[in-house]
């Protein structure tokens, strides 16, 4: 039996002073958690992973993703179709928390997922040698982001932005596009000639797994995209930079950047085109299909990729998700679905009275190995390179032959689809062919040029990149549709509006901002380089 003893008061004064002392001596020894982080243990390569990974999707349920790429820039491209009544941007509809939803609502979106960690990765290891490396490869990744913020939105909060914890800024201001875009241009370039091969391994990197030379060609092709953005309003400076990276952008799919996805049940490592496709929130399966300008193109083209990127016969039934495993991938009964029909009672937009409706599995659909759940979601290729060079030697004469970076270019696009999937694979033989019978023709060559770039940034799965490229050179010409109650007329959208809640979060920048949108901020507004 144990004996209680009662404790005197002198006793616990003694108890008290005792440990008083012990723990004023050792306090921050004793009351360190020796497997938690602090500024003293922390890595910020996993961080730099975070933000590697939420540039490919929300971990949200794919808000981002399925809203900004997917509902809008998507179906405005006329890369896919859908008769899904909230899919507003096949019809032009304005629905603010979904053209908002790659901005964030303050719990997710770009700049709570993005913005904050890269912005946490680029200001810790700054003046840290042991992170020279991660450094600059964290300023190109935060360029990245940057430039696809500034595309989407226009004026957008960037020098102040993220740096709350830093500087105390909690309303940051807007910056102007052209100043955003000059200060990528530099934040690129000096970022990428700084990365050394004897540095840091980059240990958080999910993409390249810390090959700088790899990276190296990233930040100038990185370079080169961006710098092609300003044809249309300082085309000095777009070739300026173009000239500077010559010869130092990517030689080869090998040099594609993307992030293989896994299904271990991780919300934050899923692929979040495939969380749609797949109908994971809803009827998108069977109701989401590529789009006949699409496919009307590659079938009067004969693209070899065509019986690689579209089936039929995916999904019998609206209400089974199981796929057909008999499904078509015959060219010729590819069919391509209309953009702006419903299922509505109205029979001019009604699906069923289109002259191509026969039944929906008869309507092509992505090849399910492209959306695969642990395929790859596309950032940056060597293809989009290429005929990003092309252009500008078509333009500028700069940089070699129009002809051989088209001819690579176009080559690089109908051969990279095998690292979906090896059963996409298209041998060179057969993109040899297909060049062979659409020479590059250089009184025509922008438009092929852009054409090509169209589709390769379908194939991709990139649609802000689609959207952002048509809208800097109106290629393809697309016919617009013109759907009931739209909210630009008629035309296809050329940015989006800036999320309602900012005039309560950062009222007088967003007020300063908002005004100053060419055209009004809203769908038919322009950005700064979008002329």
């Amino acid at each position: 039996m144990k004996r209680y003893i009662k404790p005197t008061l002198a006793s616990l004064v003694t108890a008290t002073a005792l440990i008083v002392s012990s723990c004023t001596k050792d306090f921050e020894k004793i009351n360190t958690n020796p497997i938690a982080y602090s500024k003293d243990n922390w890595d910020p390569n996993y961080t730099f992973s975070s933000a590697q990974l939420f540039y490919t999707g929300s971990f949200d349920f794919a808000y981002d993703t399925w809203r900004g790429n997917l509902i809008y820039s998507a179906t405005m491209m006329q890369g896919l179709s859908t008769v899904v009544s909230y899919w507003a941007g096949d019809k032009y509809m304005l629905n603010e928390s979904y053209t908002a939803a790659y901005w964030g609502n303050g719990v997710v979106g770009a700049y709570i997922e993005q913005v904050r960690n890269i912005v946490d990765v680029v200001e810790f290891t700054k003046d840290k040698p042991k992170y020279t490396n991660l450094h600059h490869v964290a300023r190109i990744w935060k360029a990245l982001i940057f430039a696809r913020l500034t595309d989407l939105y226009g004026d957008v909060p960037y020098s102040e932005a993220g740096v709350g914890f830093y500087n105390k800024i909690y309303k940051p201001k807007y910056d102007k596009q052209q100043d955003i875009y000059n200060d990528l241009l530099k934040e690129i370039e000096t970022a990428t000639a700084a990365l050394k091969d004897d540095g840091d391994k980059v240990t958080g990197d999910i993409i390249y797994k810390g090959d700088i030379a790899k990276w190296r060609k990233f930040g100038n092709s990185l370079l080169l995209r961006t710098a092609m953005r300003l044809v249309k309003v300082d085309e000095p400076k777009a070739k300026e930079y173009v000239q500077k990276v010559l010869g130092k952008t990517m030689s080869s799919n090998t040099d594609n950047a993307f992030i293989l996805h896994d299904v271990s049940g991780s919300r934050v490592t899923q692929n979040r085109n495939s969380q749609v496709l797949l109908g994971d929130g809803g009827q998108e399966n069977y109701y989401v299909k590529w789009s006949k300008t699409f496919i009307d193109y590659l079938k009067s083209n004969n693209d070899p990729r065509l019986r690689k990127v579209a089936v039929t016969q995916l999904y019998l039934s609206e209400q089974s998700k199981d796929q057909n495993a008999g499904f078509i991938t015959d060219p010729a009964k590819q069919k391509g679905m209309p953009n702006g029909k419903d299922l509505g009672a109205n029979p001019l937009y009604n699906i069923g009275g289109d002259p191509s409706y026969t039944t929906f599995p008869d309507y092509s659909s992505p090849n399910p190995n492209m959306v695969k759940r642990t395929g790859a979601t596309f950032i940056l290729t060597f293809g989009e390179s290429e005929l990003l060079l092309a252009e500008a030697a078509q333009r500028w004469g700069i940089g070699g032959s129009a002809t051989d970076h088209y001819n690579r270019g176009v080559k690089a696009s109908i051969t990279f689809l095998d690292q979906y999937d090896g059963s996409l694979a298209i041998s060179e033989a057969e993109a040899n062919a297909y060049l062979t019978a659409h020479p590059f023709n250089t009184t025509d060559g922008l438009k092929q040029i852009n054409m090509q770039y169209w589709v390769h940034t379908i194939t991709m799965l990139d649609f802000y990149e689609t959207w952002s490229n048509w809208r800097r050179t109106g290629i393809p010409a697309l016919i617009p549709v013109n759907y009931p109650g739209n909210a630009t007329s008629g035309t296809i959208p050329r940015r989006f509006p800036y999320p309602a809640n900012e005039a309560a979060i950062n009222g007088e920048n967003y007020k300063v901002a908002s005004s100053a949108v060419p055209g009004g901020d809203n769908l038919a507004g322009r950005v700064w380089w979008d002329k």
